[in-house]
């Protein structure tokens, strides 16, 4: 009886509905463009192009998860497209140049740690305002142009397979792994957990809730930063317009991650899963001949519905509690997560440096 139950909620379509998802897509675009979407040539590039937009949305889990949306992952990510050809060449090592990029990346994570906790400004300004300071910077780096000439070695980085499968997929699984394990089981995960679901009561249980934030964006600048030489390995090229593009469908696929397997919280394989869900769905449509500005469509779709269907898992006592003191004009405190599935608005602003 327990047995059967557990099966069931573990199989619901609430609990896994990105699998669901994917089925259906992959039954709908197999009859529709069966001579392109189900050969292996096909799935194979849909691992590899897209392992570096999963990357980057595991890293964003980091942050998310203690109650930061970093805007500016998509700037970051150019950056350190960017950054890492301006110094290949500019004649620095390849490993030096790969380690200088990810730092850069961290560097942002903590500038954008500075401003929030420090400056007290409100994350989702914050992550913005340093998203445009980004573009400018990575403008500046390239002036406009795109990098050309990178050595050939490099470009192996992103384009080098191992058992017919790109390094970015197995750097990808390793990111995941090692995240998963941070988040899961260890007590630095339960920290960002505690933080993001309600930073006061973190902060009341000991928990530096600062230390937490800091951690959590500089993962997600480096884990940025690392994306985005990958890309440039991919296309051999640094192209100042590749960021921006990455936003939308790296948060899609977290918030959609969200609400799978872990009932509501953020967590690295149920992004893993939306990732490439999304990316069947976009792949799909193109290679149906649809118009590009279809993918946009797509992702902006699947992220209303991502956070709504986030919504609406969360508990009949946690939606009445939260009327109940907008109803008494009192600031909006989430209540501590039942049994760790609760979500706080990721969009609310920190707590002042104070309260840390």
């Amino acid at each position: 009886m327990h047995w059967s139950v557990g099966l069931r909620r573990t199989v619901a379509f609430r609990n896994v509905s990105a699998l669901y998802l994917l089925v259906v897509m992959v039954v709908v675009f197999g009859l529709w463009v069966p001579g392109t979407f189900l050969t292996s040539g096909t799935w194979r590039s849909l691992l590899s192009d897209q392992a570096v937009t999963c990357l980057v949305a595991v890293g964003l889990v980091v942050p998310t998860a203690a109650g930061v949306i970093d805007l500016a992952i998509g700037a970051e990510v150019g950056l350190g497209a960017i950054l890492v050809a301006r110094l290949l060449v500019g004649h620095v090592p390849i490993p030096v140049a790969i380690v200088l990029s990810v730092v850069a990346g961290a560097a942002v994570g903590v500038f954008s740690w500075l401003m929030i906790t420090r400056a007290r400004i409100p994350s989702f300004i914050a992550t913005l305002a340093v998203s445009s300071l980004l573009a400018a910077a990575t403008a500046w780096v390239s002036g406009s142009q795109q990098i050309l000439n990178l050595p050939a070695g490099f470009g192996k980085l992103g384009t080098g397979q191992l058992f017919g499968v790109t390094y970015p997929v197995y750097i990808l699984l390793a990111v995941a792994v090692f995240l998963w394990y941070v988040l899961e089981r260890t007590p630095a995960g339960r920290r960002i957990y505690a933080t993001g679901g309600n930073p006061q009561a973190a902060a009341l249980a000991g928990v530096r809730t600062s230390r937490v934030l800091l951690f959590a964006l500089v993962t997600s600048g480096a884990v940025a930063g690392l994306g985005g030489l990958l890309l440039t390995s991919q296309l051999s090229t640094g192209d100042p317009t590749v960021g921006p593009g990455y936003l939308l469908p790296v948060i899609a696929a977290v918030f959609l991650g969200s609400t799978q397997f872990r009932g509501g919280r953020f967590n690295i394989w149920g992004t893993v899963v939306a990732a490439y869900t999304l990316a069947v769905g976009v792949k799909g449509l193109q290679l149906a001949g649809l118009p590009i500005w279809i993918p946009d469509l797509f992702n902006g779709t699947a992220l209303l519905a991502a956070v709504g269907l986030a919504a609406w898992r969360r508990s009949p006592a946690a939606r009445r509690n939260g009327l109940t003191r907008f109803g008494r004009r009192r600031p909006v405190i989430q209540e501590p997560a039942e049994a760790g599935r609760g979500l706080r608005d990721p969009l609310q602003s920190v707590p002042d440096s104070k309260s840390i």
